[in-house]
């Protein structure tokens, strides 16, 4: 499921079309690049998922929060995300790439990624997603674009 949401990242992110235009066109272009059905419909629901979190429940939330607020992780999200992957949330947190409320965001869609466990690498990936789908975090997702692909050969992974 998540080489299909990077599939369709690299290849639409550029594109000028809504990439919801023609679902029945998107997952057939899907299957036609190899991708199976089951992880087409997941990835298509996490992008879903994706969207409606500018309304979810994960904002009212963090309306008390302070400077000294600390993120304290459950015992799952520790389980998918390790110690190399929480601090790289904290540092983009600490440099202002990621607020509380994209935080969430990105923790949401880690969460209900498959798999045990997330990569720091697939981490990029989703806190890129998640910066592109937020309005008004053009200048997070440029920043977030330069710490990622500023490697010699320009790619993420």
């Amino acid at each position: 499921m998540f080489d299909i949401l990077v599939y369709l990242f690299e290849n639409y992110i550029h594109n000028e079309s809504e990439i919801y235009a023609d679902r029945a066109d998107l997952t057939k272009e899907l299957s036609l690049a190899g991708f199976h059905d089951d992880d087409i419909f997941r990835a298509l629901q996490w992008l879903d998922s994706l969207s409606k979190l500018q309304e979810s429940h994960v904002k009212p939330y963090l309306t008390k929060l302070t400077v000294s607020s600390v993120r304290v992780y459950t015992v799952d999200e520790s389980r998918k995300l390790d110690a190399q992957c929480r601090g790289f949330l904290m540092f983009l947190e600490q440099i202002n790439v990621l607020d509380a409320s994209t935080r969430e965001m990105v923790l949401d869609r880690v969460m209900d990624l498959d798999g045990q466990s997330i990569c720091l690498d697939d981490l990029k990936w989703v806190v890129l997603m998640v910066l592109f789908n937020v309005p008004g975090r053009e200048s997070a997702y440029a920043q977030m674009e330069d710490l990622i692909f500023d490697e010699p050969d320009g790619q993420l992974h």
